[in-house]
């Protein structure tokens, strides 16, 4: 499952990119416990403090929901359970700092139950997205999970959809604090109503940004194109280091943008331009060179007698 950044300046809910930094999950499941039985789960990396979380941990939540969604597509299902399940996770994408480690889990349980249950070849690409966005809220991250590249997600009455584009973009730098930002908190900072002139000046932007994305324009193009008003300034109050990196990267010319909900700053810039901004940058940051990755989730059979998987 690949990391992911979303919002990307001005499109707020609506862009997102995958990124070449990876979390990977194993499940192995056993319908008849004949294998093994109840739950297992071990975390390595990021967040193994979650290991404890039993039936509450994300992945092995989502993928309860998945089966139910599953059976109730399927008109042979009949309430499909296990008797055993052995979840590993090596985690590298950072937890509460903007780049969809939420995200990934969710893609990660859904993309599993697709794959495990019997009938999952019911659960298209539409009721995954569907699914996904359900229980992240939005559509913005997942949709670069599951789709790779560049992704514009909306919402009709029918549900979530989402265009996939494949960005004219070299390497971009996340720049990944120590401190955390629960998105719950960086939302409840945004205000009810915005100017006029305010959501103007983002539609333009983002639509920008799509043709400077798609077509490999230049930085002073992107610069301009990553400009925003909707939300990036409301949230500065919760993460004022980020904000003020932002600010001093974009002074220098590089376009630079709180990745998601924060407190990750995202450059399209390369490592190399980096290295010369060590004034500008300071202390205190995990520093990410990474491409955009060309696929979302992919599995991988793990070749044992039982249903396993490898994403």
């Amino acid at each position: 499952m690949p990391a992911t950044s979303a919002n990307l300046g001005p499109g707020f809910d609506s862009l997102g990119l995958a990124l070449t930094l990876y979390d990977d999950v194993e499940v192995d499941v056993d319908f008849a416990g004949a294998r093994f039985t109840g739950l297992s789960i071990e975390v390595a990396g990021e967040g193994a403090e979650v290991a404890e979380r039993g039936e509450r941990h994300l992945i092995v939540a989502t993928l309860r929901r998945a089966f139910e969604a599953i059976d109730a597509l399927a008109p042979a299902a009949t309430g499909t359970e296990w008797a055993g399940l052995r979840l590993r996770c090596v985690n590298r994408i950072p937890h509460s700092r903007g780049l969809g480690s939420s995200s990934a889990a969710i893609v990660a349980g859904i993309v599993a139950a697709r794959h495990l249950h019997p009938h999952g070849r019911v659960l298209d690409d539409d009721a995954a997205l569907r699914l996904a966005t359900e229980i992240e809220g939005h559509p913005d991250n997942v949709a670069p999970c599951l789709a790779g590249g560049l992704t514009v997600a909306w919402t009709t009455p029918q549900g979530p959809r989402l265009v996939r584009l494949a960005p004219e973009v070299g390497q971009v730098v996340a720049f990944v604090p120590e401190t955390r930002l629960a998105t719950e908190r960086a939302r409840g900072l945004l205000p009810e109503t915005v100017p006029h002139a305010d959501a103007a000046a983002n539609a333009a932007r983002a639509a920008l940004l799509v043709a400077a994305l798609t077509r490999g324009l230049g930085p002073e193009v992107l610069l301009d194109a990553t400009e925003d008003r909707l939300h990036q300034r409301y949230r500065a109050p919760a993460m004022p280091e980020s904000a003020a990196l932002v600010e001093k990267l974009r002074a220098k010319g590089v376009p630079a943008v709180i990745s998601g909900a924060g407190p990750t700053v995202l450059a399209f810039t390369t490592a190399s331009q980096v290295d010369s901004m060590g004034p500008e940058v300071g202390n205190g940051w995990h520093i990410h060179p990474l491409d955009v990755a060309p696929h979302g989730a992919c599995v991988q059979s793990d070749g044992s007698d039982g249903p396993g998987i490898r994403s």
